[in-house]
């Protein structure tokens, strides 16, 4: 059994209370090919799921000591420090991994929209056998966020 399997082992029979050197976790932890996991961005006092983007490691990091949520840009091969051009920042109330240390649950304060099409959320479309549903309206028009150029 790998290091990371077994950390995640240990924790799985656990008391409420037990503690691990965040180090020991990221190290532990599974990243993908490209050192990122996913990250949902959920707003902390209604349960509302906003979003999933990635993180690597030094955007976990820089989240956990700023409390301004960071991820990772795929697009943009950088940081991506949530509302620096739209001002629709996150702040992080909670960061949680998941039990195979493989996923991470972000409990945070939404300041506006979180999705880029101006929407509070990005889970605008209701699937069902027959369709796919737009269920809810941009709360701002997302050319006021980003410029004409998005």
């Amino acid at each position: 059994m790998s290091q990371a399997n077994d950390t995640f082992r240990q924790l799985e029979k656990a008391s409420p209370g037990t503690r691990q050197p965040l180090d020991r976790l990221l190290d532990d932890m599974t990243w993908n090919e490209q050192g990122l996991m996913p990250a949902i961005a959920q707003q902390h006092d209604s349960g509302e799921v906003l979003m999933m983007a990635w993180m690597n490691r030094a955007s976990l990091e820089e989240t956990l000591e700023t409390g301004r949520v960071c991820y990772w840009s795929r697009s943009r091969n950088r940081p991506w420090r949530k509302g620096e051009s739209s001002g629709q920042q996150q702040q992080l109330i909670e960061a949680r991994l998941d039990c195979d240390g493989d996923t991470l649950l972000l409990l945070v304060d939404q300041l506006g929209a979180a999705c880029h099409t101006g929407r509070r959320h990005c889970f605008y479309t209701r699937l069902t056998r027959e369709q796919g549903e737009v269920i809810s309206a941009p709360l701002v028009d997302p050319e006021t966020l980003y410029g004409a150029s998005q």
